[in-house]
Parts: C-alpha cells; structure tokens; sequence
C-alpha cells in the first residue's frame, strides 16, 4: 500500500512515457501483491469461517471500482474544459510547445492541470491512512496472539491439492475474464451493435457495475447463512441465464437492460465464494492464493484484448456476448468436476478417521478393562496378604496367652 502511495502521488508529475509506464507497473504490482495478501489474511484469521469477510473485502473492490471513476470524472471534466477554452483561444499549440520542451528537459515537472493533481493525490493520502491503520495493528499483535491463532487453525491438504489449484486457476481466468470484457465492451457494443446513444449506453455500463458492486454488500449477510459452494451454484445459474438471453435477443435493448442487471448481480459473489470454498477442503497458503489470483488477473488481461481484436474483425457478430456466454458454460461445467475432485477424497478421509477413533475407542476400552482386572487382582492379593496378617497377629497373641497362663500356673504350685 505505500508502494501504490508512492506510484500514486509521482504519477502526475511524470514528463515522459517510460516513467509514466515505471510508475504504473509499480502499481500494478502492488495491488496485485495487496490482492493476494488481502484474501490469504482473512484465511488465516477467519479460516473457513470467513466467507462473510471475504465477500466484505470484494465489496470494497467493487464499490472502489464504482467509485474511482465518478472522482476522476469530477477532475477531468474540468480538464476537458479548460482544453476547450485553451483550443477557442489559440492558446493550445503554445502549450503543447512547453510541455514538449519541459519532456525533453526533465523527468518530473508540475502539472498545468492541479485538479488532476489533487484527483491523484487525494486516492493516494486516502490509501497512505489505511496503510498506517494496519501498520499499527501490525505491531499490535502479541506473540501469544499469533501462538494460539497458529494452533487453532486445522491444516488440511486435499488429496489432489495441485489438481484444485489449477482447475480454480482456469475457472477464475474465464470468470474474471468474462467480467471485465462485458465491462469493458457493453458501451461500444450497444452504441455500435444495437443502436443506442451514448447516455443510454453509459446507463447501461453503470447499471452493470452498479448491480455488481450492490449485490456484493448483499453477498456479507448471504455468506452467513449460506455455504459457499451454494452462492457459486446460483451465481453460475445466474450467469448462464443471462448470457443465454443476452445472446438470443442481442438486437433487444430492454433484454439488453434486464439481463446485463442479472449478469452483473450473478458475477458478483462468484470470486469471493471460490476462495472461501476451496479453503473448506485444503488449505490455502500465500503462494496458493497467488497462483489463482494470477489465473484471474491474466484472464483480466488476455481474453478482453484478444475479443476486442475479433469484435472489431466481426462488427455483424456479438462476439462479446459469444464470450459471456462461452465463460458461463466452461465455468458451469468445471465446478462440478472441482467438488467431485475435492469431496472424494474428503469422504475417505472421514472414513478412514473414524475407523481410526473407533480403534482407539475400543483400545481404550479394553486398557480400562485389562486395567480394572489387574486392579482387581492387586485388590485381592492385598486382601490376602491383609487376612494373612491379621491370621498371624491372632496365632502370636494366642502363644502369648498360653504362655502367661503356664507362668500363672507355676508360680501357684510353687
């Protein structure tokens, strides 16, 4: 998070496009380290547990991702503005002059624009206070704090541990996939292919974030009373439903409304509940979180380049909607195959721990009982040698009393 406080604040400043790449790559892999260490955290504090607090932090990402572009909005906008003013006043060659002069000159330098500074810098202070609040929390810990959590926690490995990784690994490179391509794409994509204007396609791509973002904070108080892997089975219902229509009816601008607010509240639970129900069968440390996490993000990168290169090749076909579709059939049918994966050998492990508790129950049970025959034996034998005492003490006390009486005798004839 300092990383990307760091990349943040030096990016307005940047004069030349190597820096600017510089500072973008730093971001991006911090996040990506933020993203890894963030789900791996709430396994290790919450366990299996923690699907409630899974889906919390994935809502935070969703309302960021809402949110980020309407500040930006506010800050650009005045951007815009002020190039037009610039461009009526012939003002525009002269700047794009300096700015080319001060390229050539320096790395960093001011920018003209101070509300896309402070745009930059406000992102950047915001996550700078988050960072200090953990790094508080991260000194607070107590070592005995870290003991007993350490112990608590139950380390299962499933038997085919690798297998599951790199199925979720392909299931969250389809999903994440398909979900930043329709995010990406819906705006052109209605504007070109169904006619609408840009307001109504702008409504469009907000609808489908904004469902997305809304059913995530949903997803908190769902999680709690419902298992992961059942919240993955009615998101890929709803995924596939939707997909289905938008493909059967793509030239239907109200099917077009109902099925991208269904899709975006489908999509929405599906990354956080893989996460929480892969950690119900094997544990999860931090280089199996970001063995996924890796899947999702070059799925984030790859399939939108690669469908926006045969979209533009196709402009007749709904190639966008063909991907939706196709990622919510591969995903549909992949779970099932993951669950048998996992529960299989889950269910002979169960087995094989309780014949092992009966074993031991029946062991115990024979120790007490060997245990209570020898006590029994040394009870008697202790008795035994009680009685045999006793018999001796009243064998002496009977000679002595013979003896007394001969003496008493003796003395009375003498």
């Amino acid at each position: 998070m300092l990383a990307t406080t760091v990349g943040l604040y030096l990016i307005p400043f940047c004069k030349i496009a190597v820096l600017l790449v510089v500072m973008m790559s730093v971001i991006g892999v911090s996040i990506g380290i933020l993203d890894t260490g963030g789900n791996v955290l709430i396994l290790a504090i919450w366990g299996d547990k923690g699907a409630p607090h899974m889906q919390a932090l994935h809502f935070s990402f969703a309302l960021g991702a809402f949110l980020a572009p309407l500040l930006a909005k506010l800050a650009l906008g005045t951007t815009t503005m002020s190039a037009e003013n610039h461009t009526e006043n012939g003002f525009l060659p002269s700047a794009l002059n300096r700015s080319s002069e001060a390229d050539s000159g320096s790395l960093f330098g001011v920018p003209e624009d101070m509300n896309l500074l402070w745009a930059y810098a406000s992102v950047g202070t915001y996550i700078l206070v988050v960072s200090i609040f953990l790094f508080a929390l991260f000194f607070k810990k107590s070592s005995r704090q870290e003991k007993s959590t350490a112990s608590a926690q139950e380390y299962r490995r499933a038997k085919y541990h690798k297998a599951l990784l790199c199925l979720l690994f392909l299931f969250f490179f389809f999903y994440v996939g398909a979900e930043v391509t329709y995010g990406s794409y819906i705006f052109s994509f209605a504007t070109t292919h169904v006619g609408m204007d840009e307001k109504e396609a702008a409504g469009l791509n907000s609808i489908f974030w904004g469902t997305f973002a809304a059913f995530r904070g949903l997803a908190i108080f769902f999680a709690a009373c419902l298992q992961p892997g059942t919240m993955i089975v009615v998101s890929n219902i709803g995924t596939l439903t939707s997909s289905l229509f938008l493909v059967l009816f793509d030239k239907s601008p109200l099917c077009l409304w109902i099925a991208s607010s269904v899709y975006g509240a489908s999509m929405a639970t599906t990354f956080p509940s893989g996460i929480s129900w892969i950690e119900q069968y094997t544990t999860i440390n931090g280089k199996s979180a970001a063995f996924f996490v890796i899947g999702a993000a070059l799925g984030e990168m790859a399939i939108p380049a690669i469908i926006g290169i045969l979209q533009g090749q196709y402009p007749d076909l709904p190639v966008v909607l063909y991907t939706c579709l196709g990622s919510a059939i591969f995903t549909a049918v992949l779970f099932p195959v993951m669950y048998k994966l996992a529960t299989l050998p889950l269910d002979r492990q169960r087995k094989r721990s309780r014949k092992s508790e009966d074993q031991k129950a029946l062991l115990s049970s024979s120790e007490l009982h060997d245990y209570e025959e020898d006590s029994g034996e040394e009870d008697a034998e202790k008795w035994n040698e009680m009685d045999f005492e006793v018999v001796e003490m009243n064998d002496t006390n009977s000679h002595s009393v013979i003896e007394t009486s001969e003496n008493t005798l003796m003395e009375a004839h003498s």
